[in-house]
């Protein structure tokens, strides 16, 4: 008898528990009954302490259930149901319109990137990326020209009427290259740097956002809500391949993250698909596989004599090779999509 009513006990604490987990819910808030009140109404056999904890433990799952339901984060489709579009320069990104931005891995002079640019406006792609400050593996390797390497992008841009896409690397180095710069890209060694995130985050510039080399997409989301977080709306983030065990590539392109992206993000997504496959042969079937994903743009790197490039000169397309890996990705595009602004 006694064991029977210490069940009918249990199932009417459990419709209890679930009736305050409910309600918590539904008020959004974490109520505690005060100690006082658990000494008064506690007529044993447990110690108040072990009540005490019992209800911690509720309390704390409580909290966690609801921190999961109520949390909505800047950048999801539950802050913002409709596709950010952003402004760069004559580009609208986002827009259901491919893009493009394409230069290459390292500005290396005036030349070099003046004839880039000039194969790029045949092609009426406007977006101008190219290395000024360079992270490298090693120390000894070509780190870029900095300020210089800036104006030649700046003045280079100017000529053909295009927008500079370039990494800055720190938030010292944010004041003196400012004026040159259209979209600031935050690398992949730096999509960690919290600093870096939250200055940009303070400015008027768009940032394009590289996922972090073994960063989870979690992660990679979290990097960007750092940066909408201090108020800047204007973040792209770009898929650049992530590192595993696999040496056929320079990274593994993670073309799953496109949609995933996509679907729980309203942010652009551009994919890098010359770091993703760190060699040019493969890079016609990436561009193809990153726009039929649902890539809002890529991001390619172009040489005029790659065999003399100062940095990753096995990724960077030649003028010859740019032309046409333009002229098949423009047949696949207007097969696929309704229209484009490729010319």
């Amino acid at each position: 008898m006694s064991m029977r009513k210490a069940e009918n006990i249990d199932e009417v604490l459990l419709d209890l528990l679930c009736a305050k987990g409910q309600l918590v819910a539904e008020s959004l808030r974490n109520s505690k009954i005060s100690d006082v009140d658990i000494n008064s109404k506690n007529k044993g056999p447990y110690t108040t302490e072990t009540i005490k904890q019992v209800l911690q433990a509720l309390s704390d799952e409580e909290f966690k259930n609801t921190e999961k339901t109520t949390k909505v984060y800047l950048h999801s489709r539950a802050f913002q149901e409709e596709n950010s579009v952003i402004h760069v320069g004559n580009e609208l990104i986002g827009k259901q319109q491919p893009q493009f931005i394409i230069g290459p891995c390292s500005v290396e002079s005036h030349e070099q990137v003046y004839r880039v640019a000039e194969e790029m406006s045949k092609r009426g792609v406007s977006l101008l990326r190219g290395g000024a400050f360079k992270p490298r593996t090693s120390p000894y390797d070509f780190q870029g020209l900095g300020i210089e390497g800036l104006q030649i992008l700046a003045e280079v841009a100017r000529t053909y009427n295009m927008s500079v896409v370039t990494e800055i690397m720190s938030p010292e180095s944010i004041a003196e290259a400012y004026d040159y710069v259209d979209v600031i890209q935050i690398g992949s060694r730096n999509m960690h740097n919290f600093d870096l995130l939250k200055t940009v985050g303070k400015l008027d510039k768009p940032v394009l956002l590289k996922r972090g080399l073994s960063a989870t997409i979690h992660e990679f989301k979290m990097a960007a809500e750092y940066i909408l977080n201090e108020g800047n709306k204007n973040v792209i983030l770009c898929e650049r391949g992530i590192r595993t065990y696999e040496t056929a590539t320079r990274n593994t392109f993670d073309i799953s993250a496109i949609p995933i992206l996509k679907q729980e993000t309203h942010l652009p997504v551009f994919a890098d698909i010359s770091h993703a496959a760190g060699r040019k042969d493969i890079l016609l079937p990436q561009a193809k596989a990153a726009f039929a994903a649902g890539a809002d743009g890529i991001m390619a790197e172009v040489h005029p004599n790659p065999a003399v490039a100062l940095s990753d000169a096995k990724q960077q397309m030649d003028l010859l090779e740019f032309a046409q890996f333009m002229d098949q990705l423009h047949h696949f595009l207007n097969r696929f999509f309704v229209s484009t602004s490729l010319k």
